[in-house]
């Protein structure tokens, strides 16, 4: 029986409602019923006066009836002056059947019943309110032990605005966090297997043809071994690094000032783009990361920045690749603003969340063309580490354009 209740939360609780309005019920009855005794002994003007002839008091004492119950004559005790003790009976007076007395109290039977009736009225109440508060208990308990046993994809009802609802709504973020970053890692293990597979098939088969194929050819043989070797090395580069962001233990930002002029020229004069100064934001971040998100991002419009433009076409005078810095204020926040555009055949509107998805390729791109899938992603996760996001639009005149925003004073 013990093990029985200490396993029914609800009826604990019911329990401890109705031991807890009983004993008020108790001491509220015993405090009114002593209430009672004292005005009773303290009202004045009730006493038994015992007068003779000539009006002298001879005796008198408080009107306490030594027998109250029965139907016989009500009995007085009265010491007199000269210390005897006189007994007066007072009959009772004819009253009609069923009228109780002026001073009639609720027998102790009658008031037992009262107390029992109210402990039935509130056992009564409080049943339904503690059973339902816990049923909602007893069913994020069953959410919780499925979860635990591997069912990721379980959800708690959501009821109320309390506590409980409160419990279960953390509840279903923190699953679905959990679930997210899983599904995520599975995904990033399959695709990286996957991508691995074809720079290291292409190095195998570039040694296999190294030692047959003519002195003439080998030195393209070597650069294009050259290339997938390279490009292997910033697959798992890009994969260690995308692992650590995505970790529930991240590494925590390098703050520091950052002149991001100078990075942002650096990264151009590396790449071959042009850049555009119309502010200068002075940026508090991590130098690395944000050298990385400036890479990514040339990196991604030089690749793809070509495609669709006629070898001969006036474009070509034009450069490929232009990022702009820029310091914006939308809703009275300082940001800096970095734009990357490219002349290439832009990405379509319904494909502009979707590039930022690890390992997501447009239709039409060829591993040739050099990336993995990861860039644009690193690029999110790192804006959104520095408490900033990234976006991707169409360039006007033709193209794609990322537009990265950064809080200048971001923080972790």
């Amino acid at each position: 029986m013990r093990q029985w209740l200490t396993q029914r939360l609800y009826l604990r609780i019911w329990l401890a409602v109705v031991l807890a309005i009983t004993l008020l019920a108790l001491v509220a009855g015993w405090l009114w019923r002593m209430d009672m005794e004292r005005e009773r002994a303290e009202r004045p003007g009730r006493e038994i006066v015992v007068r003779n002839a000539q009006g002298e008091v001879l005796g008198q004492a408080p009107a306490r009836p030594l027998r109250m119950g029965g139907h016989g004559p009500v009995e007085f005790q009265v010491t007199m002056n000269d210390g005897q003790t006189l007994y007066v009976q007072l009959p009772r007076p004819n009253r009609p059947p069923g009228q109780r007395p002026a001073e009639w109290r609720p027998p102790t039977l009658g008031f037992a019943s009262l107390l029992a009736l109210v402990a039935l009225a509130v056992a009564l109440g409080t049943y339904p309110v503690v059973r339902w508060l816990t049923k909602r208990l007893e069913a994020l308990q069953q959410g919780v032990e499925r979860w635990g046993q591997g069912d990721l994809s379980i959800r708690l009802p959501v009821q109320g605005q309390d506590e409980v609802a409160f419990l279960a709504q953390r509840f279903n973020v923190a699953a679905e966090r959990v679930q997210a970053l899983l599904q995520s890692h599975k995904a990033l293990l399959a695709n990286a297997s996957h991508e691995l597979r074809s720079p290291l098939a292409r190095i195998r088969m570039g040694l296999e043809l190294l030692d047959t194929a003519a002195p003439t050819h080998r030195a393209a043989q070597r650069a294009e071994i050259a290339r997938n070797i390279a490009e292997l090395d910033q697959l798992i580069d890009e994969i260690l690094l995308a692992s650590r962001m995505d970790a529930a233990d991240a590494p925590v930002l390098h703050l520091e000032s950052i002149d991001l002029t100078g990075l942002a020229a650096e990264e151009c004069a590396r790449t071959g783009a042009q850049l555009q100064v119309l502010a200068q934001p002075q940026l508090r971040g991590d130098a690395r990361l944000v050298r990385r998100l400036l890479r990514n991002l040339l990196e991604n419009a030089r690749r793809h920045g070509v495609r669709g433009v006629a070898p001969h076409s006036p474009a070509n005078d034009a450069p490929m690749v232009e990022l702009t810095l820029d310091q914006v204020q939308p809703n009275g926040v300082a940001q800096a603003q970095i734009t990357v555009d490219d002349r290439g055949p832009g990405v379509p509107e319904a494909m502009r969340e979707r590039v930022f998805e690890p390992f997501f390729r447009l239709a039409g791109a060829s591993e040739r063309e050099g990336g993995v899938g990861l860039g644009l992603a690193l690029v999110r996760t790192i804006a959104r580490q520095h408490g900033g996001e990234v976006r991707c639009e169409a360039r006007p005149g033709g193209g794609a354009r990322f537009v990265v925003t950064l809080p200048l004073g971001a923080e972790t």
